[in-house]
């Protein structure tokens, strides 16, 4: 069991180490998936196991192709919508309108409320970072703001405050529903409270780390791979508030009937309302599809090679051994489910996939020992999206590489504090509030 245990430590480990330094992660992931494989002596191959069972090539390809097969239309369609938004001048004019009737000041503030507003709408987080991005780009620009904060402030509007809050859609705050009984409503006074501290906490944080950058003389730095900025006949900043209200609109009326659909038919809507409203303003609009297609598939050829490390760990003895340690350990309920979650979640960079396999065997026995449901809920949701977003977590590399075209030296520090650091405080508070 050591050798399974360093095993998965050290590949785990090696592979942040590889993300951190800019490793494409298409080599880095299943590089250290094989590492983790033999170190508990998994067949590599399905001819090399016995019938039935399982092997590194397929069990690494299964978490692969199955991301793929679930996302890559929500992908491509959200990498569009931001080209199309870019290549029309719309994200360019929403900016500019932003920047001269509330000044430079607010990019910030405008860039976190409407990923805020699209995820509590119930649109995905990854297609909130592509819908966000052009805009982001541009109100950077004009502020002058260091780019390399574009992914912090996307991620802080996503992943935090309104991701695991009472009533919202994402599915982090509607997986504990299964297994408690409650509702997506769960405990909301406790979750307002949090959900109110976590965003101004952390947008007073975000705002100090890009003070700091640029008192010491960092500044926007274009680059010649970014749409050039257009000055003149811009269409009405409306033309850019329009299709995104399309994709939140859309998602919102169909998320009960079609769930993660309607983000197929959200974003598509969205798309063709960029096409028609701003048909006059293109530049290249065949050039701005295609280049939307090729950045989808490198996000999610990124984000699919670190799912398929999971599929790997996830069959790991030590992994089995660190679940049964973690989802049994003494003390208060709902610390100990608060920590069960956070640590389970940051094995898998994933907060649902760390409530998927946590919640199955906590809530029995905790609702067996007259836990609060509506507690448990909350904990559990907010917990889940703490250290979910290591380095390797697939939003965290599609947003900072795929998106935003940044490297995680530069980008990952700002989205680590703002992402980690912020829910794990939200986590005490609501631990603090339910003991009163």
């Amino acid at each position: 069991m050591i050798l399974e245990w360093i095993g998965l430590i050290g590949a785990l480990a090696l592979l942040i180490v590889l993300t951190m330094r800019g490793v494409d992660l298409l080599i880095a992931a299943p590089v250290c998936a094989l590492l983790l494989a033999l170190s508990f002596g998994l067949p590599l191959f399905p001819q090399t196991a016995a019938e039935g069972a399982a092997s590194f090539t397929a069990g690494y390809m299964s978490g692969f192709t199955g991301f793929i097969a679930s996302w890559f239309l929500v992908f491509l369609l959200g990498s569009v919508f931001g080209k199309v938004m870019e290549d029309s001048g719309a994200a360019d004019s929403v900016a500019q309108w932003v920047v001269q009737r509330f000044g430079a000041k607010h990019a910030l503030i405008a860039i976190v409320g409407a990923c805020a507003l699209l995820t509590y709408g119930g649109v995905s987080l990854f297609v909130v970072a592509f819908s966000v991005f052009p805009l982001a780009l541009a109100l950077f620009r004009d502020a002058g703001l260091p780019r390399r904060f574009i992914p912090s402030a996307i991620a802080f509007g996503s992943v935090t405050f309104t991701m695991t809050s009472a009533g919202s859609p994402e599915i982090q705050n509607w997986i504990p529903i299964e297994y408690l009984g409650t509702t997506p409503y769960a405990a909301w006074q406790v979750s307002l409270v949090v959900a109110v501290g976590m965003a101004v906490f952390g947008f007073m944080w975000l705002k100090w780390m890009v003070n700091r950058a640029l008192a010491s003389g960092e500044r926007y730095e274009q680059r010649d791979s970014d749409p050039q900025p257009k000055t003149g006949g811009l269409p009405h900043p409306a033309s850019g508030l329009l299709p995104l209200a399309a994709v939140l609109g859309v998602a919102f009326a169909l998320h009960d009937t079609l769930k993660q659909s309607a983000l197929i038919v959200a974003l598509l809507s969205g798309v063709l309302a960029v096409l028609v409203v701003n048909r006059k303003y293109f530049v290249n609009l065949s050039h701005a599809v295609t280049n939307g297609a090729l950045g989808a598939l490198i996000a999610i050829a990124n984000t699919a090679a670190v799912v398929g490390f999971g599929a790997i760990a996830k069959l790991s003895p030590a992994f089995g051994a660190a679940v049964d340690g973690l989802t049994s350990l003494p003390g208060d309920p709902l610390i100990s489910a608060a920590i069960a979650v956070t640590l389970i979640a940051g094995l898998t960079g994933s907060a649902s996939g760390g409530q998927v396999i946590a919640l199955p065997i906590l809530a029995p026995h905790y609702l067996g020992l007259g836990v609060d449901p509506q507690a448990l809920h909350r904990v559990v949701a907010i917990a889940s999206g703490g250290l979910d977003s290591l380095p390797h977590n697939g939003y965290v590399v599609t947003t900072i590489r795929g998106v935003c075209r940044e490297t995680h030296q530069s980008a990952y520090w700002p989205v680590f504090c703002l992402t980690a650091v912020v829910p794990l405080l939200g986590v005490v508070l609501a631990l603090i509030l339910f003991s009163i």
